[in-house]
C-alpha cells in the first residue's frame, strides 16, 4: 500500500479533549444559571415609596463595623545604645509626633546586631520604649521582635496604624 492511499482511522481517543471541553462548558452554564439575578434581588429588597412617606435620615458620618489596618507602614529608624531607654523614648516621641491621635495595630521592629539573639533583645527593648514614649498610641499594639544584621545600637521599625 502506498503512503498516499493510507486511510485515517478514527479512534474515540481523538474526541476525548473535545468531550472534556464540552462538559466544562455545560458545567459553567449550569453554574451561571443557578445564580439569581442581582438586579432583580436589589429591586425587590428596596421598598416602594408611598406618597406620604418621610425621607429617611442621612447615614451617620462615622464609619461603623470593624476597623481595618493601613496597608502602608510608617517606617522609623532609631539609633541608641543598648540600655539607653531615655534616648530611645526621645527619638520615638519625635518620630511619632505627627501621628498623635492615631492607634497602632502592630509594630515590626528589626533590631540590628551581629547575633540574632542580641538583635531580638534590642528590638524587645525598643518595643518597651514605644509604650513609654506614646502609651495612648502603642498600649494595645501587637509588637514583633526581629533581627537584622549590622552593628548594635539601631533598629528599623514598621508601624501599621489603624485606618481612621
Amino acid at each position: 500500500m502506498s503512503p498516499l492511499k493510507r486511510r485515517f482511522r478514527f479512534t474515540p481517543l481523538h474526541l476525548a479533549g473535545w468531550l472534556f471541553a464540552d462538559m466544562l462548558l455545560v458545567l459553567a452554564l449550569v453554574s451561571m444559571g443557578d445564580r439569581g439575578d442581582p438586579l432583580a434581588a436589589q429591586a425587590s429588597a428596596s421598598p416602594s415609596k408611598s406618597a406620604d412617606a418621610t425621607p429617611s435620615p442621612e447615614p451617620s458620618p462615622t464609619p461603623t463595623g470593624p476597623r481595618s489596618v493601613a496597608r502602608k507602614p510608617v517606617k522609623i529608624h532609631l539609633t541608641a545604645a543598648v540600655g539607653d531607654t531615655t534616648r530611645m523614648v526621645e527619638q520615638l516621641r519625635a518620630a511619632t509626633t505627627r501621628y498623635q491621635g492615631r492607634e497602632a495595630a502592630f509594630v515590626l521592629t528589626f533590631g540590628q546586631a551581629p547575633e540574632p539573639s542580641d538583635g531580638q533583645a534590642y528590638a524587645r527593648e525598643v518595643n518597651k520604649a514605644l509604650r513609654k514614649a506614646r502609651p495612648d498610641m502603642f498600649t494595645e499594639a501587637t509588637t514583633r521582635n526581629f533581627w537584622s544584621g549590622g552593628p548594635s545600637g539601631s533598629a528599623d521599625l514598621e508601624i501599621y496604624f489603624y485606618t481612621r
